[in-house]
């Protein structure tokens, strides 16, 4: 007999939190406004709730925050090097086993960190807020 313990909903709002994460501070520094509208459109990191079964254990869903958290990481670090190209395509493997559609290169974040001129973008979460 097999004992399993399924996530926890917090673990799925965790999940939520990173994809927002993901698409408002990590996104905005290498992709377009448009191409980030476009990721949406064609439900980059989509979570739902077929999603949520597929990664239903504990061990599952922390494997899939594991795999953005480290995506995160790489995506973060001031200089991409090449030597996390295999940690990054071994992480974006982890999420579509899981039935994430991550559907990037780690070359491309390179390729786009090269060639991103703007600063603001719509998806950039506000360092502040007006309340009137």
């Amino acid at each position: 007999m097999k004992i399993v313990f399924a996530s926890t909903p917090s673990q799925e709002e965790e999940i939520c939190g990173l994809v927002g994460y993901i698409y408002s501070t990590v996104f905005p520094l290498y992709f377009s406004d448009d191409e980030i509208r476009s990721f949406e459109q064609l439900k980059v990191l989509h979570t739902s709730s077929k999603q949520f079964d597929d990664f239903s254990t504990l061990k599952d869903a922390f494997q899939v925050m594991t795999s953005m958290q480290t995506i995160i990481s790489i995506l973060e670090s001031p200089t991409l090097d090449d030597q996390y190209s295999s940690l990054f395509n071994k992480n974006v493997s982890n999420l579509q086993e899981f039935g994430l559609f991550f559907p990037f290169e780690f070359d491309q974040f390179v390729d786009a960190k090269n060639m991103k001129n703007s600063i603001f973008s719509i998806y950039t979460k506000a360092a502040n807020e007006l309340i009137i």
